[in-house]
């Protein structure tokens, strides 16, 4: 059977046609016979929008105010647009009573939750900067987070699963146990400008405010406040920080405006066809990550479609449930979800008849699970999506008027009104066909890393072009194919790691004298961490084992980044180049040799 069949349209048409001859015109010289060059603008008809989020969401509520907006299955949370902004506005006042100011940053801790969403459009609506954290970070990680950025309050979950994020807290504000119970008033010596701890759920805890009495401090005044902070409030200012990795092993804080990511949200939507306002989303995606808040949330409110959140983290018959009973239209996922949900036991038993598009990114696509995607779930129009957290987050997707095994075999083409150009060493555009560095410019690019100039000017070239960081080549009709990485990264089931961070942690073990991180092919998640140590001369190799290794790590770093594979070697066992450093790729391939990986099919393997 065929990849699959889509419906095509005039809009998407035009927008095809419109790229297409953009970008021959521009770069094709048949006079000269100059070649084509690896660089791409998204010409577009569609201006740029000029709104704030708090605009676009007022702007929903006057047209659909008692259409379902956000639902929320595990709770029982079903909202109009309505409801929510009114939610949105208590929140908002709430958070002014205790007295926020404009630009200060509020901290969201914890999974998928309708709270979340909330505290995502009431910073906004308050002109706050909000923080997603992580919500697999452990003490350690979230401290330097709070820290990194000054975050003045934080709205946290008590617990998820095996976190305990109040305990954690605690570990790292130890003056939050002596607080008085309802009284989330934060004087901390390490950090100085955390002031609040606001915890969700009908527990009290010692140091922080309830999140119920928050939503219900607000008062007259706070209300008059707020109608002047959303007025001065504007597209350019900052409205949300997210953290991403980097090679130096601590992570970044992008600094994202409501410009970058209220245009990415329409832009992408309206590639995938959503600004009809007729579509159904299925988000099992967090929320702290780009993908969840900016094509999935934000993006619903945007186009004014309903968003269905199947669980609070990823679960795959929760996922296959909720297309099955709410007829969803859209299911997005990373590629390891996909294939959970395709191989779940009970797959059979549900209905996918109501999906017309399957919504991938955070990485490479096997063009065999799109068959399946196709075939099995009635994804006609599945669409790859590329991008990065910098960029707020989408810089490429397939147009829908591609045949669906052309679709699949590239990231697609540039959004509107953003230019993509493919360079060599030394920054000169290439020829398309040949293997360059990514940049990627226009709007969607952040404003910069929170607090770090040095950070923001090495990925950010004095002409706004941003350093993607990824290796991929032009095709001649504009369309692009990520086909290796620059940064040291392991993408493990759509989550980003940087191996120098879990080296630096390693380190910290007393019986390691070594220690490099790599990521090996994995079927599963495309790639898994593995490390390869030396011990101290006077430690036994029975000592570190994997095992013992993941009990130093629990607790301390997030469980995507412990290391699934431990290699213990000697010395001469690394290969050196001639300045003395390490040889990753080559550690790569001795260790899918020696694991028994090197038949694993994955996106590890161009």
């Amino acid at each position: 059977m065929a990849l699959g069949t889509f419906r095509s349209s005039a809009t998407a048409q035009f927008l095809r046609s419109t790229i297409l001859q953009s970008a021959r015109f521009c770069h094709h010289n048949k006079e000269t016979r100059q070649p084509l060059m690896s660089y791409a603008h998204g010409a577009s008809y569609v201006p740029l929008l000029n709104h704030t989020i708090g605009q676009r969401l007022r702007m929903a509520v006057d047209n659909v105010p008692d259409k379902e907006l956000f639902i929320f299955r595990q709770s029982g949370i079903r909202k109009t647009f309505a409801e929510f902004l009114e939610d949105s506005e208590k929140l908002a006042t709430g958070l002014i009573s205790l007295g926020l100011e404009k630009g200060d940053r509020v901290g969201m801790w914890g999974p998928n939750s309708y709270e979340w969403v909330v505290c995502q459009f009431a910073t906004a609506l308050a002109g706050f900067v909000m923080v997603n954290i992580n919500p697999a970070y452990q003490s350690t990680e979230v401290k330097f987070a709070l820290q990194k950025v000054g975050v003045k309050a934080l709205i946290s979950a008590p617990s998820f699963k095996k976190s305990n994020y109040y305990r954690a807290l605690i570990s790292v504000v130890p003056e939050i146990a002596s607080g008085s119970e309802d009284c989330g008033a934060v004087r901390s010596h390490e950090l100085p400008e955390f002031k609040h701890l606001i915890m969700l759920g009908e527990q009290s805890h010692r140091g922080a405010w309830k999140y119920d009495d928050i939503i219900d401090a607000g008062g007259s005044d706070a209300k008059a406040t707020l109608n002047i902070r959303e007025t001065d409030t504007q597209p350019d200012d900052a409205v949300n920080v997210q953290f991403t990795s980097g090679t130096t092993g601590l992570p970044k804080g992008a600094v994202l405006t409501h410009h970058n990511i209220v245009n990415n949200a329409y832009f992408v939507g309206r590639r995938a066809m959503y600004h009809h306002g007729k579509d159904i989303l299925c988000v099992p995606n967090p929320l702290y990550h780009c993908m969840g808040c900016v094509t999935g949330s934000l993006s619903v409110v945007v186009h004014q479609n309903t968003c269905v959140f199947p669980a609070p983290s990823f679960e795959s018959l929760a996922a296959l449930k909720a297309v099955n009973d709410e007829k969803c239209t859209v299911l997005f996922g990373t590629p390891t979800m996909f294939i959970d949900m395709l191989n779940h036991p009970q797959f059979s038993e549900f209905d996918y008849s109501s999906l017309r598009q399957g919504f991938m990114a955070g990485a490479p696509c096997p063009i065999e699970l799109c068959r399946r995607l196709v075939n099995d779930m009635n994804m006609r129009d599945i669409q790859i999506a590329y991008g990065t957290t910098e960029t707020s987050p989408v810089s490429f997707m397939a147009i829908l008027d591609d045949p669906p095994e052309k679709r699949v075999r590239s990231v697609g083409h540039i959004l509107d009104h953003v230019e993509a150009s493919i360079v060599d060493g030394q920054g000169r555009t290439l020829p398309r066909g040949q293997r360059g560095e990514l940049l990627v410019r226009g709007y969607l690019v952040m404003q910069g890393y929170w607090n770090d100039r040095e950070k923001t000017n090495a990925d950010i070239t004095p002409d706004r072009w941003y350093h993607a960081g990824d290796v991929a080549l032009m095709n001649e009709d504009g369309s692009v194919q990520i086909v290796g990485r620059t940064k040291d990264m392991i993408v493990r089931g759509g989550e980003n790691i940087y191996p120098t961070e879990i080296e630096q942690f390693l380190f910290q073990h007393p019986l390691i004298e070594d220690v490099h991180v790599i990521g090996v092919p994995d079927e599963r998640f495309g790639e898994e961490v593995c490390a390869w140590i030396r011990l101290h001369e006077s430690a036994e190799p029975s000592q570190v084992t994997t095992e013992t290794l993941k009990e130093f790590c629990t607790g301390k770093i997030a469980h995507y980044k412990v290391p699934r594979y431990v290699l213990i070697k000697k010395e001469h066992d690394f290969p050196l180049t001639v300045t003395g450093k390490v040889k990753k790729y080559e550690l790569r391939e001795i260790s899918k040799v020696e694991l028994g990986l090197d038949q694993v099919k994955s996106h590890f393997n161009e």
